[in-house]
């Protein structure tokens, strides 16, 4: 066994019960694991201020000296221990309003200790809370010039486990392995083109670099490690996949397609949406299995192109499925398709969890006889007992709200995988792409159909509401609909946001005339079912909803999107609600509805939707503001959130690096065979231990 792979209970300092902790609240349960726990920020300790110096403004500093008096002050929860400290220059007083006790016992009076944490003024005096407190004759300033912070949960500091104790583990964990020994998972012709550290120096210095310089050289290796094995795995996967992995050969176009295409089309194709249709038609008659990724921003035409697809498999004899994340829009686009394939013998049916008893039953059997060409559905259509005669070809609308389990049942559904054509309106910023769907072929629908005009959005407080709601009722007298978009369903006593059920009661006094609808993801479906299709048939002017609308739902009278505490919401998701308007001919709006008071992050969000209505523009945006791990739908796409030091968000020019290297490997050695790349093979089969294949899923 490597030394790496030894049990945490086994490193002095642990035992059984901290081990047990460290696995229970930071997954950690090797010494390697321990290892690859980075720090989150690193402080300069090679200073020594004198208590003359310090001031309110500084970040962290460090003095030495000797306590020479405790004083306990207050009662009940605002009791605190007050120490006075000095350095024969001047005066610190420390306080603590936790740990009292455990600090009366420890620390000693008249006793050198070295004193590190953040001043603060308290009337004429500078105040540090809770500080390290370290005696002066065991800490070395040389050898701790940068320190590590790591970090913890509320368990583990109940459990007397803090930044310090970690740093503690960490540090007795590398006096354990002799320099050296920890062994090299890159090639020396990748490690001495790319001019890297090694990975035993790299693990060392990003625990305990000596500079700054030194933790950044370290920290570029091992994000450039991370990334490569993830380009590396999606590329040997991709490559694999597009040479060996047959699909059924589409080979026809012919009367669906056809008829459709000259007699039905409702508007004319755009040269975007031509050329998607036209790059998923060579896939499918290549005699390999189509893997497409279609991004397109809202209102750029991808159900249209998903529907000319679905003909071509019908075409050819199979049957096509396309699977919603949510039941308003499966039964959308079960409506879509049958009013746009009224007249053709193309038989369409819907399965989600509302179609029940015999109406389910003769779905499942046109399925299994073929008598059912196209299916509509939910994640109901992943059931074991649904079946089909012959699946040829299956698209994914907006995928991210799918887990890889889930999508990956699709592929059982057919002795041949089908063509899986995946679809998604959130544009994904590029450094994402190449991570999560590096697999995938992408093709961009970048046009939108013709007369669509850009949506104009504006930002207001919520102070004047009077301006906002003539608004509106001038849009209403004018023919059009209305979305108001509230961020809960009740009120809450926490937070003071706007509710859609008091929002409803409120806006029926202020427009007495006009009907409303209300939709929020706690109604019963067949409840918000009715709702949605009174304001789909135009029966009510305004529609209060929660974000339950913010995908799929196509209303094109529907021309203002008013978004109250639009601060609270993401970049994307105020992007994908914005377009829920502009769908039709008229001129449409969008009002962002702010508090005044407004984080420096928050207005830039605001200012940004109002700048700019391209998708990809936003997405790059959010990236940077949240991260990749928050963004929606990204925790389960597998491999690239099991970074444990790059930052999709921050790192692109690594990722782009390390795709091009794994590419360069590849093209040279494409089983990986050479003696130097043996290294590769092993450390990709160290890997994926406990991983699931998650890379041959669409």
């Amino acid at each position: 066994m490597h030394i790496l792979e030894r049990e945490l209970t086994y490193l002095p300092g642990i035992g059984p019960k901290r081990a047990e902790l460290l696995q229970r609240e930071l997954g950690l349960k090797t010494w390697g694991d321990l290892l690859y726990y980075f720090p989150y920020k690193h402080i300069d300790r090679s200073r020594l201020y004198r208590t003359t110096e310090l001031t309110a403004d500084m970040p962290f500093v460090q003095v030495r000296g000797q306590f020479v008096s405790f004083e306990q002050m207050g009662d009940g929860r605002k009791k605190r221990l007050v120490a006075h400290f000095t350095d024969g220059y001047g005066w610190v007083d420390c306080v603590w309003f936790n740990s009292q006790q455990y600090v009366l016992k420890s620390v000693k009076l008249h006793t050198d200790y070295i004193l590190f944490g953040r001043p603060s003024l308290f009337g004429d005096r500078i105040n540090i809370t809770h500080p390290d407190v370290d005696p002066a004759d065991t800490l070395s300033l040389n050898k701790m010039s940068m320190q590590p912070y790591y970090q913890t949960t509320e368990k583990m500091k109940k459990a007397g486990l803090h930044s310090r104790s970690l740093e503690r583990f960490i540090g007795t964990l590398l006096q354990q392995i002799a320099p050296g020994s920890i062994t090299e998972t890159l090639p020396a012709h990748i490690v001495s083109r790319l001019c890297l550290m090694g990975r035993d120096e790299a693990l060392r210095a990003a625990h305990y670099p000596a500079t700054a310089a030194e933790l950044t050289q370290a920290n570029y290796r091992l994000k450039f490690e991370e990334l490569f094995y993830v380009q590396l795995s999606i590329q040997r996967y991709a490559r694999y996949r597009k040479g060996t992995i047959r699909g059924h050969v589409f080979a026809r176009v012919g009367e669906y397609f056809n008829d459709f295409y000259t007699r039905r089309l409702p508007f004319a194709l755009t040269e975007a949406q031509k050329r998607v249709i036209r790059e998923m038609r060579a896939d499918m008659v290549s005699g390999r299995q189509m893997n497409r990724l279609v991004q397109g921003d809202v209102g750029s035409g991808k159900t249209m192109v998903a529907l000319m697809t679905m003909l071509i498999a019908l075409d050819n004899g199979y049957q096509a499925c396309i699977m919603a994340p949510t039941e308003i829009l499966a039964e959308q686009h079960f409506d879509t398709f049958r009013k746009m394939l009224d007249g053709m013998s193309v038989r369409v049916e819907l399965l989600t969890g509302m179609v029940k008893g015999k109406r389910r039953m003769e779905v499942m059997d046109g399925l299994r006889k073929g008598d059912v060409h196209v299916l509509v559905g939910t994640h109901a259509v992943i059931e074991d007992n649904v079946v089909f005669h012959n699946l040829g070809l299956v698209v994914i609308d907006e995928q991210h709200r799918f887990g890889v389990a889930q999508r990956a049942k699709l592929w059982e559904k057919n002795l041949t995988p089908p063509h899986v054509l995946v679809m998604t309106a959130t544009p994904i910023p590029r450094t994402l792409a190449m991570t999560l769907y590096g697999d995938l072929d992408v093709s961009v629908i970048d046009e939108l159909p013709p007369g669509r005009k850009p949506i104009v959005t504006t930002h207001v407080y919520d102070n004047n509401p009077a301006q906002l709601y003539r608004g509106i009722d001038q849009q209403i007298r004018e023919g059009r609909q209305v979305y108001m978009v509230y961020p809960l369903v009740r009120e809450s006593e926490k937070l003071d946001l706007k509710n859609v059920e008091e929002a409803r009661l409120h806006l029926q006094e202020i427009f007495p005339r006009y009907r409303i609808s209300m939709v929020h993801g706690q109604m019963k479906p067949a409840d918000k079912d009715t709702e949605m299709q009174r304001f789909v048939s135009g029966e009510t002017q305004i529609l209060v909803a929660t974000t339950v609308i913010e995908v799929g739902v196509n209303v094109p009278n529907a021309s203002v999107m008013v978004i109250q505490n639009a601060e609270r919401f993401g970049l994307s998701q105020l992007h994908q609600l914005r377009g829920r308007v502009g769908r039709g001919a008229n001129q449409s709006y969008c009002i962002l509805v702010t508090k005044y008071d407004l984080s420096k992050d928050t207005r830039r969000r605001i200012d940004i939707m109002t700048e700019t209505n391209d998708g990809f523009e936003i997405a790059e945006a959010d990236l940077r503001f949240r991260g990749p791990g928050d963004l929606e739908g990204t925790q389960q796409s597998g491999i690239a959130f099991d970074l444990k030091l790059a930052n999709l968000a921050r790192d692109g020019q690594i990722v782009q690096l390390a795709r091009d290297t794994a590419s360069e490997v590849l093209d040279e050695d494409p089983t990986l065979a050479m003696p130097q790349n043996r290294i590769m093979v092993e450390r990709l089969r160290y890997m994926k231990r406990d991983e699931m294949d998650w890379s041959n899923i669409s």
